[in-house]
């Protein structure tokens, strides 16, 4: 697993929101689907052809959203919310495997961090990064994972 820590700008995002537990997070590749079908009505959408999954997780629940990178957060659809994620600082790696084994790349990463001496910032979205045509759910999952850091300056 190649993992890399880097600094990402901040990025412009337009999409719809989830909130729910941990037991419920088999309902997440639904809202990707729901998204791809809406994609279509976001205006200003940047040339990328990717969806952005950030995510806040705390104790008991999480809340994600699945969105689209945008130029501008100008006439948000309906049903959809636009914001800005910060430039942040992330310890970054690839995950390409089933949806059973994402919690591995998780803990994988999070070990990582743990021995390299990164702290995960719990106040700043995580982000998965889905390609186009991303899934397909009898042969995997493929994401690219971002989890916030605390800025360190120049020592990393």
């Amino acid at each position: 697993m190649k993992i890399q820590v880097l600094e990402k700008d901040e990025i412009k995002v337009v999409g719809i929101s989830w909130n729910g537990t941990y037991s419920q997070l088999n309902t997440i590749p639904d809202l990707v689907e729901v998204m791809k079908e809406r994609k279509g009505e976001v205006p200003n959408q940047t040339n990328e052809s990717i969806l952005i999954a950030p995510f806040h997780s705390r104790e008991t629940e999480l809340t994600c959203y699945v969105t689209t990178p945008v130029e501008t957060l100008e006439n948000v659809p309906e049903g959809m919310i636009g914001f800005t994620i910060p430039r942040k600082n992330y310890v970054r790696t690839s995950h390409n495997g089933t949806l059973a084994e994402v919690e591995s790349t998780y803990q994988q990463v999070l070990v990582w961090m743990q021995e390299y001496g990164y702290d995960l910032d719990d106040s700043a979205l995580s982000l998965e990064i889905l390609k186009q045509n991303h899934s397909d759910i009898d042969n995997g999952t493929q994401f690219e994972l971002y989890l916030p850091i605390k800025t360190y300056g120049n020592d990393y």
